[in-house]
């Protein structure tokens, strides 16, 4: 009795499949045979629209038609910018040639005006701040009307009066007195037309360091006052190149009759006008090869002597005899190859 109610409740609680539209946990999920007698037709499958699929390539079509012309567009543009940049550029490549005729004729505010609408358009383009720089401190000093007697020495008193010493100094082209004359004008006042003090100073200490690296073959000096002038303003490409030849002939000087393959090296990186005061860096150079071309020629390293003998510019006759025989060791004449021609025999004659 007990068992029989405990499942009348249990049937009335659960939902029916019809109530819920899901198959009752009771049921199988497996798929059931067709009967004969079912009644519900078999739906046909639906085979896709030949309308839609010609819509759908249509539209591919036009999409791809559209990104070829964006493509086209954005190559225009890309050749348009180009041609502008090219117009830019030269320009202010112009500009840049007409700045240095201003400054070679004195015109500095002009050479201002063309320098400062480089930088605006393009401000990385090379060697427009030095030449800036360089035009500021020779616009800061005026121009001499008269040329200064330098033999007698005035007594100058006041920061005034050693200014204008100053600036004759400068005119004249005495790099040495001139920055004495800055000298005093700083101890006397220091604040004294500061910014002008200051370009007079850049303007002395790179002339005077390019001097006696040029006219002097004082290398040290000239890379000392060199590196004072950068503290008053940036050096420009020429002192810049300048300094560091004369760092490199130091240091090529120093392997000089020990290691003439790394004298080779440093001095091949020099300008040929720096020297020291006893030779040139051409002539440093000339030499190394021939004293390096010795050396392989006493070892019977003919290749490597030749080598070394073609790379000086001028021999002496010793010279001259070794680098030809370096050349007949390392590249032998080769006899011509003897070629068997063949002997033409008559032809026969025929009856």
């Amino acid at each position: 009795m007990y068992n029989r109610l405990m499942t009348e409740n249990f049937e009335h609680t659960q939902p029916t499949q019809i109530e819920t539209g899901q198959p009752s946990p009771m049921e199988t999920t497996q798929p059931r045979e067709l009967q004969k007698d079912d009644t519900q037709p078999i739906k046909p499958i639906k085979k896709p629209s030949r309308w839609r699929a010609f819509l759908i390539g249509l539209l591919g079509l036009t999409l791809l038609i559209g990104l070829g012309g964006f493509g086209g567009y954005a190559t225009a543009i890309n050749e348009r910018q180009n041609a502008e940049d090219s117009l830019i550029t030269a320009q202010l490549m112009e500009q840049y040639q007409l700045a240095l005729v201003d400054i070679q004729f004195g015109r500095y505010e002009a050479a201002r005006q063309r320098l400062d609408f480089i930088i605006k358009n393009e401000p990385t383009f090379p060697g427009v701040q030095e030449k800036l720089t360089e035009v500021m401190v020779m616009s800061s000093i005026p121009t001499a009307t008269v040329t200064p007697t330098l033999t007698a020495t005035p007594d100058f008193s006041g920061a005034e009066s050693a200014f204008l010493r100053a600036q004759q100094l400068v005119n004249a082209q005495d790099w040495v007195n001139a920055l004495s004359a800055l000298d005093i004008i700083r101890k006397l006042d220091a604040t004294y037309k500061t910014a002008q003090v200051d370009g007079m100073y850049y303007f002395a200490l790179r002339n005077l360091g390019n001097d006696l690296i040029l006219k002097h073959g004082n290398l040290e000096g000239g890379i000392y006052h060199l590196t004072l002038a950068e503290r008053f303003g940036q050096l420009d490409n020429t002192s810049i190149q300048l300094r560091e030849s004369a760092r490199l002939y130091i240091i090529g000087a120093s392997f000089w009759e020990l290691d003439w393959r790394q004298a080779i090296a440093y001095f091949s990186q020099v300008g040929s006008n720096v020297w020291d005061g006893d030779m040139t860096a051409g002539e440093r150079l000339n030499t190394a090869y021939i004293k390096y071309g010795d050396y392989f020629f006493e070892q019977q390293n003919f290749c490597e002597a030749y080598d070394q003998y073609s790379g000086a510019t001028t021999l002496d006759e010793r010279a001259t005899w070794r680098l030809t025989k370096s050349t007949a060791e390392c590249y032998p004449p080769t006899e011509a190859p003897v070629i068997d021609v063949p002997v033409a025999t008559e032809a026969p004659v025929t009856p």
